[in-house]
């Protein structure tokens, strides 16, 4: 690490001097066994080491304690893959690596095979030799080379790292490149970025070094105090164990004095060594991290990033410093092992199944070929009903966007924005977000757009994670990048006053975007395989992940649109729902955004809907077509007694409705059906990571009826080009049977098709848990591969998208969902999925939407039913008699008890998912005798 500072005053603490030992025993989760002391020769350095008391001189033998997992293998004899070096960071010691030597040793026998962990204590740390020395990172790296000279490690090895471990780990990967395997690094750095202080704990480390470190624990307390959630007591004491007196908290002093804080620092100089010797590493890698570490934050990860580009990524939401503490790292680090065992060559993938043969993804047009072809037309590309500037309506030509992402194409590029750069865009949709966004794509610069539904803690977790280079917002948006210290350099939309751009950090405006553009090119198109977007989910059912696409996937996904619906020149678009207005430009479509609050659906009334559909209307000879969220249904619904004779006539120039985002309620979709009465109302299926999967009109919903015992919404048949299969549902509720299209099964959908996401960001084990195919989840056959389960139904080279979706097919190929899969409750008599109880229980008089949930342990919970009334309740309790019994007969099984509230808890984005997972823990709290707030 490397910033621009001194280090702060600080006495280096003085080096002491004892002998190798053991821990003791008893310590929770390790195995005495695994315990060895090893003499290593000490290798003389070449040159002087600044610090005093510097390791030199002459040959020394040393006593290292390792975890050694090997001894126990021989005994077993079984002979392992290779062998995991792992290094602790300060203040820590092996004893952070005793769950991946229990993963190795239980690995032997699994297609993974195997491994010996070698887990050391670095000299002067946990149970190894104090050696009465200062030791530089450039002893370190020599101390574990001669480590493992002494141990016979000659590969294949695979380093493991964490903190300043994960820098001597690379240290010892550079220098070793023949026995090299592979790379795992968490939660470390090699680079400190010149504009960054150094992070705040070490700052404080440094100066009070003596103190701080050494004389008290107060280093190593701060840092067990970093574990989310809190260690148990017998941990804390385990890693206190080897740290109990000042003398044996030298090392610690030691290594907080070896941070380099400067060039002049003695050991700069071998950390840019190992920096640089990083790019050139050639073997797999795997990037761990804990977002709430305080002391490597995400641009740590991404100079990381930049140094291994192909490197396996994933970042556990909620964990922290502390990352073998916070999260399962043992399981994820064996199941890369196991993917590398079976990464073979694979066979040239087919396409997808329902792809067009005759059109490859790569012939597709680009998202922005309509600017390119209307760039001389004077019509109506898009209009906003309320802009943000409050000047009344604004409307947008074909030839003005044209020419504005143009502008924008190539002041971004001037401005240095290049290919594979992230552009975070905290815009609200109108012209201003659709031109920066075209403009972006056009250069290759991937979009990343995390709208402000996720709220301020949402927003802030996923633009930190996704680490945009630049970030383009209104002066609100600006606002609070700056305060809550989101990364990237700041475009404001217009020009702010000098003092104002100052104190948020702006560095440039649209319009001096514009300005830098003029008379300079545009920088060579993309390609189709070249990443184009960072869409995050809702964060419905967890925190918001980032769905990253291809070129040739967002071109894919708005061809299935405009195949599915008829949409393109000619077409106007009333967005009700964010997503569809940025896909206007790429359609053809003439886009309005309603008067509304995009961050609430439920804003959305019915007299915005008749003058956006107004707008739409002007100037476009075909359909006029209105997309609504299902929050917005519900309010255009209840607001519809407002409508003027005027409004009712624009209403009736509609040719299509459509709602996407959740269910939409038959009696719902029929009412907001009736104000506009030329319209076929349809509701798409569909997800961030696919955006239409299938589609389903009211009448066809009529003729499907309430779908039999099991219910559920009928969501209608697949759109072209989609292939929809199910994984049947276990005794456990676990998706594990083979994917099947036969009708009437219960399972988690699964689909596949030319737009489907490409990859979660920086979430490689959620990735991977959403494929289906192989065990790498690429879907390809590949060599001595484990055959999945369901390949007889895979066709190789098909992206299979797992949803977390449960449903069923139908005899007439029609997909009915009834639920989460991460909500089906597990009774004593078997899985219950709730979409389908809840439509029953909406059935009965007085109920206006019910959520399922059970309550109790898994296997044998118990149904509990929460509803909202028609006539609100003031708070939540336990429904009258006559209704508890309306619900139970209806529900048609046993449920325990029935709940009345004021409002479901719904999620943010779309104000419509009902929040089950929080639900069933307030009614869990509640029913065990807990206070009856509101949930």
């Amino acid at each position: 690490m490397r910033p621009a500072a001194t280090r702060p005053a600080g006495r280096l603490p003085r080096p002491t001097t004892a002998p190798a030992g053991f821990p003791p025993g008893g310590l929770p989760g390790l195995d005495p066994a695994w315990s060895r002391l090893v003499a290593v020769p000490e290798t003389p350095l070449d040159g002087s080491l600044a610090l005093p008391g510097a390791a030199s001189g002459p040959a020394a033998d040393r006593t290292w304690h390792v975890l050694d997992t090997g001894p126990l293998l021989a005994a077993r004899g079984v002979t392992p893959v290779g062998t995991l070096l792992c290094v602790h960071g300060n203040p820590t010691w092996s004893y952070l690596w005793r769950g991946l030597a229990t993963a190795g040793l239980a690995a032997g026998g699994t297609r993974t095979g195997a491994w010996r962990v070698v887990a050391v204590d670095q000299l002067d740390m946990g149970y190894s030799e104090r050696t009465g020395t200062h030791r530089t990172l450039r002893r370190r790296v020599r101390d574990l080379a001669d480590l493992t000279d002494a141990l016979g490690l000659d590969g294949p090895v695979v380093t493991v790292g964490h903190d300043w471990g994960g820098v001597v780990s690379l240290g010892w990967a550079v220098d070793h490149p023949d026995a090299l395997a592979g790379v795992v690094l968490l939660d470390t750095a090699v680079h400190q970025p010149a504009d960054r202080p150094i992070p705040l704990p070490l700052r404080a480390a440094l100066g009070v070094l003596g103190p701080s470190t050494v004389a008290t624990p107060a280093f190593l307390e701060t840092t067990l105090a970093l574990a989310h959630p809190p260690l148990p007591d017998d941990v804390k004491d385990a890693y206190r164990a080897p740290y109990r007196t000042a003398g044996r908290r030298s090392g610690i002093g030691a290594f907080v004095a070896d941070i380099p804080v400067g060039p002049g620092h003695p050991s700069a100089s071998e950390l840019d060594r190992i920096a640089d010797g990083v790019r050139d590493l050639d073997v797999p890698a795997l990037l761990l991290w804990g977002p709430r570490d305080p002391v490597f934050d995400e641009a740590h990860l991404g100079d990381l990033c930049g140094r291994l580009p192909r490197a396996r990524v994933h970042r556990f939401e909620g964990a922290g410093h502390l990352l073998p503490e916070d999260a399962d790292t043992a399981g994820a680090v064996m199941t890369w092992l196991a993917d590398r065992h079976d990464d073979a060559p694979a066979a040239a993938p087919a396409p997808p199944p329902g792809a067009d043969a005759r059109t490859p993804a790569g012939s597709r047009s680009p998202m922005w070929h309509h600017l390119d072809e209307l760039a001389d037309d004077d019509s109506t590309a898009l209009v906003e009903m309320a802009p943000s500037t409050g000047v009344g309506v604004r409307t947008v030509t074909w030839r003005l966007l044209a020419r504005r992402v143009r502008e924008l194409a190539c002041g971004l590029h001037a401005a240095g924005v290049r290919r594979g750069d992230r552009v975070s865009l905290l815009v609200p949709p109108g012209a201003d977000l659709t031109a920066a966004l075209y403009a972006c794509l056009r250069i290759g610069a991937v979009v990343v757009v995390a709208d402000a539904g996720l709220g301020a803690r949402g927003l802030t977790r996923a633009v930190r994670g996704a680490q945009p280079a630049v970030v383009v917002g209104e002066r609100r948006g600006l606002a609070a990048a700056r305060a809550l210290r989101w990364p990237g350099r700041r475009v404001s939309t217009t020009t702010l006053p000098p003092a104002t751009a100052a104190a948020l950090g702006v560095e440039l405006s649209l319009p001096d975007v514009v300005d830098l553009g003029a008379g300079t090119g545009l920088p060579p198109e993309p390609g189709p395989d070249d990443l184009a977007a960072v869409l995050f989910t809702s964060g419905s059912t967890g925190p918001a992940k980032g769905v990253v696409y291809t070129h040739a996937q967002l071109a894919a996904m708005r061809d299935a649109l405009a195949a599915q619906y008829g949409l393109g020149v000619g077409t106007g678009i009333v967005a009700g729902f964010a997503p569809f207005a940025l896909l206007g430009p790429a359609l053809g479509c003439c886009s309005v955004t309603p008067d509304m609050d995009v961050t609430a659906p439920r804003t959305l009334t019915a007299r915005a809907v008749a003058a956006a559909a107004d707008a739409a209307a002007v100037g476009v000879d075909g359909t006029t077509v209105v997309f609504l969220s299902p929050a917005a249904v519900a309010n255009v619904v209840a607001t519809s007694g407002e409508l003027t004779a005027d409004d009712e006539r624009a209403l009736a120039r509609v040719r299509l409705l459509l709602s996407a985002g959740a269910p939409v309620a038959e009696r719902l979709l029929a009412a907001v059906g009736d104000l506009v009465p030329r319209a076929v109302p349809h509701t798409p299926y569909g997800m961030t990571e696919g955006l239409l999967l299938t589609d389903v009109t009211l009448e066809e919903i009529r003729a499907a009826g309430p779908g039999g015992a099991a219910g559920g919404a009928c969501v209608g048949r697949p759109a072209a080009g989609v292939t929809v299969r199910i994984s049947a549902l276990d005794a456990d509720g676990r998706a594990t049977g083979p994917l099947t299209a036969a009708p009437d099964v219960t399972g988690e959908v699964v689909v596949a098709a030319p737009h489907v996401k490409d990859h979660y960001d920086r979430l490689w084990l959620t990735d991977r848990d959403s494929r289906r195919g192989t065990p790498d989840g690429d879907g390809a056959t590949r060599p001595g591969a484990t055959r999945p389960a369901g390949a007889e139904d895979l066709v190789p080279g098909a992206r299979w998208h797992r949803t977390g979706d449960v449903g069923r097919l139908d005899a007439d190929g029609r997909l009915w969902i009834e639920g989460r899969l991460a909500h089906v409750l597990v009774t004593a008599d078997g899985p219950v999925t709730p979409v389908g109880p809840e439509r029953r229980a909406e059935s009965v008089p007085g109920v206006r939407r019910a959520g399922v949930v059970g309550v109790g342990p898994r296997g044998t919970q118990q149904v509990v039913v929460v509803v909202e009334t028609q006539v609100g309740a003031r708070r939540p309790a336990l429904a009258a008699p006559a209704l508890t019994a309306a619900v139970r007969t209806a529900v048609g099984r046993d449920v325990a008890a029935v709940l009345v509230v004021p409002d479901l808890p719904t999620d943010v984005r779309h104000n419509s998912k009902i929040d089950r997972a929080r639900l069933a823990a307030w009614a869990d709290r509640v029913l065990a005798g807990g206070r009856m707030g509101r949930p």
